[in-house]
């Protein structure tokens, strides 16, 4: 899988997040050896690297001094590039006070209320997909039968979209957060990777377009009706919020069904320990958020001098924030590479930390914990029937393909 690399290049490899064990043995070293490290590697603007959860967290409050903008992900120079001629106005690209305002307008749809009111569909869905492995069992590649299509349901359900988009949608996710993985990338130039991001926003223009015109009870109708200060949000701004809320709105809960029916199946004594105690499910979701930990990192930006852990940070350079090793930060958590069912407390950082905190974390939690509720009560059986694999990429990803033999009642 490649010559191990033990300092912060690694989090600019998009195949060292397809070998945990190669990216794990550099994330722990960087912790014990070198926790904020400079960062220069061809084709990337240089960064700091960030690599305890403590140093994350610090960064993550001082958010008027690291700013998300003007990079908000590790992309390449080209793509930096890309990102500004574009003119891309989702969340994580802003910063307060517009990303307050912009968060404000979604934000109903995800409070607790709002989630009780989801509760009925998020466990029909689940049902439904249960189901659906009895009918096509009994061996599946659950990632690509099951875990991407389940939240692909919910979250399009939220936004109005149409059943028949569905796997455009999901096409349109793979290609832009799977841009460096060689199965899902539109291709290997800036242009044709850009094509997955011109056609969702040429569909959400559409269909911001109808809501407008005709306007309906869902998300949808709520982000092409909004305004900021009694004006309307811009094209761009719109289609924006509706492509960040669908794609990440969905890949991130996958792989976190992925990544955890992955880990019972590496784990089969927390499998069995879960099923007699489903008691267990709202611990065993955050341990399966944790384990997966889907957004693998963001980046911010120093307005001004900073100093973490004791090195200077100057104004103007860049940090990346790794969730993925903060999320197995020996001082934070005990046997930080045990899965564990039961662990608490679990300060994951998962979904974030601070003012930008994950907007969707409450349905995440909601979601994965309807389709596991479902399915282990009824799984008499399961085991992997081949290797599994991971996404190549530097942002968001979890596993692809997950082969596995199962029965049911």
């Amino acid at each position: 899988m490649g010559t191990p690399i033990l300092d912060g290049k690694v989090l600019a490899d998009p195949l060292a997040y397809t070998d945990d064990a190669r990216l794990h043995a550099a994330l722990s070293h960087l912790r014990a050896h070198a926790p904020v490290s400079w960062v220069d590697v061809e084709n990337y603007a240089p960064f700091w690297a960030i690599t305890k959860h403590a140093d994350i967290m610090e960064i993550e409050r001082a958010n008027d001094v690291f700013t998300n903008s003007p990079r908000p992900v590790l992309v390449t120079r080209e793509g930096d590039e890309q990102q500004a001629a574009v003119g891309i106005k989702t969340l994580i690209h802003m910063d307060d006070p517009q990303h307050r305002d912009f968060r404000a307008i979604g934000a109903n749809w995800f409070r607790p209320k709002a989630m009780r009111a989801l509760k009925d569909r998020a466990d029909e869905l689940a049902v439904r997909f249960v189901d659906k492995m009895a009918a096509e069992g009994p061996e599946i590649d659950f990632v690509q039968q099951v875990a991407v299509n389940y939240p692909l349901y919910m979250i399009m359900t939220l936004l109005g979209v149409p059943e028949a988009d569905f796997a455009s949608m999901l096409l349109w996710t793979q290609e832009l957060f799977g841009a460096d993985d060689e199965e899902f990338q539109r291709g290997k130039s800036m242009e044709e990777r850009a094509m997955a991001l011109l056609e969702m926003f040429q569909y959400f223009t559409q269909l911001t377009a109808d809501r407008r015109a005709n306007p309906t009870e869902d998300l949808g109708s709520t982000i092409a009706n909004a305004t900021i200060n009694g004006e309307p949000l811009s094209d761009i701004e719109t289609v924006s919020y509706f492509a960040i809320i669908a794609a990440a709105g969905h890949d991130t809960s996958s792989a976190s069904i992925s990544g955890g029916m992955g880990a019972l199946l590496q784990h089969p004594d927390q499998l069995a320990r879960l099923q007699n105690d489903m008691s267990l499910m709202p611990l065993a979701v955050e341990e399966m958020v944790r384990w997966t930990t889907p957004v693998k990192e963001f980046m911010r930006t120093a307005q001004q001098d900073y100093v973490i852990r004791g090195v200077p940070i100057a104004a103007g350079e860049s940090v990346v924030l790794s969730y993925v090793s903060g999320n197995r930060d020996e001082e934070i958590f005990a046997d930080p590479f045990r899965f564990d069912v039961g662990r608490e407390p679990n300060r994951h950082i998962a979904f974030g930390y601070g003012v930008h905190f994950c907007l969707g974390a409450a349905l995440a939690r909601l979601e994965i914990n309807s389709f596991f509720s479902a399915l282990l009560p009824r799984l008499k059986s399961v085991e992997q029937t081949g290797p599994a694999a991971h996404v190549a990429t530097t942002f968001v990803g979890g596993l692809k393909h997950l082969p596995i033999r199962y029965e049911l009642t």
